[in-house]
């Protein structure tokens, strides 16, 4: 999805509906609600159009009988066609919104299960908000269109062409007049539609890009406040729903205008039509019930029209949001699994091999973050991986895990290129502990837990206790029910760093990723959690990006990268015997720096 698909959608002249087609599959899940919403609503017009040929009658026949008995039936004929036109329109109006909710439901399940699947290189430019804007805002305007506006629509196509059938059997001549006018009406209504529809998606967009900013601020409002700049905020949303409002006041004037010629066109053909026939009953050529009857005809199919002008805006609405949300469904995932994919290797080794690995992020194609990596890790072995900022550390955990493919060279885990290879099973294949901790709203043991859902409530606290989270977790008001608040907030860093540890725990995996996994710790609890990670560490392959060089003085081999490359390889002690030397420039920085900070403190 890319800014100008979201910012300059293409009209479709001739396919303005079409993008509701995609709904049609989810109907047909629910034939009976459908069957039944069909069935009241063909009811409900019927029982209408019944009422003019009752009132003909009772003008021409009823007034003339002197005991007024005929009066007293057409009468109670009358309440039962009442009657029957309540229950069927109750009817109708449970069936299709019962039927719009139920589709509404099904269509965000499954986009929101789609997104859920693409790559990352999708996320790298979509923005969070407008993707839940679309899930909610663009939904709720098809479970409209669902539930309430496509029966209103079918309803007055019934009664208008109904309503047309009996005027030509009422009175040819006067039914010409009207017919004659559906087409001066009909056509601008199209014309107008269209730019109804260009209008509507240009004011959901922006509504989106104003959910995306509040959604981003909201989750960042500690930051806001801790600057304050609360009123940056607050002032730059105001100004991103202006610009929505802006854009729907554009819509609605164009609706409105629709609606106006409509109205006008229709009621005008309805008064010419009444005036054409008064001077026929005054020339005896047509009875008072007949002209009374056609009338009522003509008003239904006048009325008919006139609503299906809304409802044409309505859909157009609706056509809009089910584009944008067909762009999400129609969004292909860049990392899928073969049709037909290796087996891993079992029991796992854990073995790693980069030949001749290249990469460049799809938003900077141009500029490889990753560039001739070829180095192997045997099962067993602790590799860390040093080097200044941007140098392409973190690039290394994203190939791992397969959020992205090298644009060139392969990668291997216990043989099998990760290509050729189911995606979640080479995922399965390992355990990371990130330093931006994700943990989500919910209990402690759910974060925990996030790693092996099916794991039991023992498991999880072996897994905290492993971590040197169980003291902490239990320490809170319900412990291990607790919750923690919307991505942890509640909790300090060292905790947040501390579940993610159990995580990689309880996942038992036998790669470990561990990026800078003490690095939010506190001096004691940092000793502890390091005790429980050389533990984990035992017999699994483990890499380690490292930030501060004292936690890798124990890894077997270290490789420091430098603009994308690998450009030294050895232990601690080798390296920081180079003279001139990367790792010996940074080591000597950082702890020249520890020692002066203690030798500061204790002065």
């Amino acid at each position: 999805m890319t800014e100008s698909s979201r910012k300059t959608p293409k009209p479709r002249n001739r396919q303005a509906l079409r993008p509701l087609s995609r709904l049609w599959p989810y109907l047909l899940h629910y034939k009976g609600l459908m069957a039944g919403a069909v069935v009241s609503l063909v009811l409900a017009a019927a029982t209408t159009l019944s009422l003019p040929t009752a009132v003909r009658r009772m003008i021409d026949h009823g007034f003339s009988d002197a005991d007024g008995k005929l009066i007293n039936n057409y009468f109670a004929m009358l309440v039962v066609l009442a009657a029957l036109l309540a229950a069927a329109s109750a009817l109708r109006y449970y069936f299709v919104i019962t039927l719009g909710e139920r589709v509404v439901s099904d269509v965000r399940r499954d986009v929101f299960s789609h997104v859920m699947t693409l790559s990352s290189s999708f996320f790298d430019s979509a923005m969070s908000g407008e993707i839940v804007s679309r899930l909610t805002a663009d939904t709720t305007q098809i479970k409209s269109v669902v539930g309430a506006t496509a029966s209103v629509a079918l309803r007055n196509v019934i009664l208008c062409f109904g309503a047309l059938t009996m005027m030509v059997i009422t009175s040819p001549s006067l039914s010409g007049v009207v017919i004659g006018a559906i087409p001066v009406i009909v056509l601008p209504l199209v014309a107008f539609g269209r730019r109804v529809r260009v209008r509507s998606r240009a004011a959901q967009d922006t509504l989106a890009d104003a959910t995306a900013y509040a959604s981003e601020a909201i989750g960042s409002v500690r930051a806001f406040q801790a600057f304050t700049n609360e009123q940056l905020a607050t002032s730059r949303f105001a100004r991103a729903v202006e610009a929505a409002f802006g854009a729907a006041r554009i819509s609605a004037k164009t609706r409105a205008a629709l609606t106006a010629f409509a109205i006008f066109m229709v009621f005008s053909s309805v008064v010419a039509v009444l005036w054409i026939g008064a001077q026929n009953v005054l020339a005896g050529t047509m009875s008072p019930g007949t002209l009374g009857q056609f009338l009522l005809y003509a008003v239904f199919a006048a009325g008919a029209l006139g609503a299906l002008s809304e409802v044409w805006g309505e859909l157009q609405l609706a056509a809009g949001a089910a584009e944008r949300l067909s762009e999400l469904l129609d969004e292909q995932p860049a990392i899928v699994s073969p049709a037909s994919p290796v087996a891993m290797p079992s029991p796992a080794s854990g073995a790693v091999a980069f030949e001749n690995v290249s990469f460049a992020y799809p938003t900077r194609p141009d500029e490889s973050a990753v560039r001739g990596l070829d180095f192997s890790i045997a099962p067993g072995e602790t590799v860390a991986v040093a080097g200044p900022s941007g140098a392409g550390k973190s690039t290394l955990f994203a190939l791992l895990l397969r959020q992205y493919d090298p644009t060139e060279g392969r990668i291997l885990v216990d043989g099998v290129d990760l290509r050729d290879a189911a995606l979640d099973e080479a995922r399965a294949r390992f355990a990371i502990v990130p330093q931006d901790v994700a943990v989500f709203s919910g209990t402690a043991a759910d974060n925990i837990a996030f790693a092996r859902p099916d794991a039991s409530r023992e498991e999880v606290i072996e897994a905290a206790k492993a971590a040197q989270a169980h003291d902490f977790i239990t320490a809170l008001p319900q412990g291990y029910d607790t919750e923690v608040g919307e991505r942890g907030l509640t909790l300090s860093g060292g905790q947040r760093q501390r579940i993610a540890i159990a995580r990689a725990i309880l996942r038992d995996a036998p790669i470990l990723l561990l990026d800078e996994a003490t690095s939010a710790l506190d001096a004691e609890s940092e000793k502890l959690v390091q005790k429980a990670l050389e533990k984990l560490m035992s017999g699994r392959t483990t890499i380690v990006i490292a930030h501060r060089l004292a936690t890798i003085l124990k890894a077997d081999r270290i490789l420091v990268m430098q603009e994308g490359h690998i450009v030294e390889e050895g232990t601690h002690s080798s390296l920081s015997r180079r003279e001139n030397g990367i790792y010996s420039r940074l080591a000597k920085l950082q702890f020249d720096a520890g020692v002066e900070a203690v030798a500061g403190a204790a002065e």
